[in-house]
């Protein structure tokens, strides 16, 4: 029966490896997100690999030669669990698929927008209600609280923020 498994990829190479598992005749699937990168006074959105040096590949680990994948150009190696590959959950690789847009791109959140009033549900200022400025590439967001009297900005992760409903 097949299931996902994570391939470790080397270095910036995700692209390279999915390119030779595919020609080798395995799933495989990298999931992709827009980032904005800055170089030199420029700012353009590229497409990213959602999780930096890794990808999935479907295999029936009982069938298939999947020792093969380990000396494949781009893969570091499978994550195993002694010598014996980590099924991903099942269901994970789906909804993460379901999350793709039409151009083939995994959905970021927050889809919150500017101004909008949103809660810190955790950390440090858990329960502080203020005002969304924006995201970052460092899976944090910025956000303007009213502290000690005056405005102030503020840098929380993603995960710890929420609608303010």
């Amino acid at each position: 029966m097949k299931s996902w498994y994570v391939a470790e990829t080397q270095p910036r190479a995700e692209a390279k490896a999915l390119w030779h598992l595919e020609r080798q005749g395995f799933a495989a699937y990298l999931p992709q997100y827009r980032r904005r990168r800055r170089h030199a006074r420029r700012t353009d959105w590229v497409r990213a690999p959602l999780f930096p040096r890794y990808l999935f590949v479907e295999i029936d680990v009982a069938r298939a030669a999947w020792r093969a994948i380990r000396s494949t150009v781009g893969v570091a190696r499978l994550v195993c669990n002694g010598e014996i590959p980590a099924p991903v959950p099942a269901g994970v690789v789906e909804d993460i698929r379901g999350r793709e847009g039409a151009d083939g791109l995994v959905a970021m959140p927050p889809s919150f927008r500017r101004g909008e009033k949103v809660r810190i549900v955790g950390g440090a200022f858990a329960d502080q209600v203020g005002l969304f400025e924006c995201a970052t590439d460092e899976e944090r967001v910025i956000l303007l609280l009213d502290l000690l009297g005056r405005r102030m900005r503020i840098a929380v992760p993603i995960d710890a923020v929420a609608s303010y409903a």
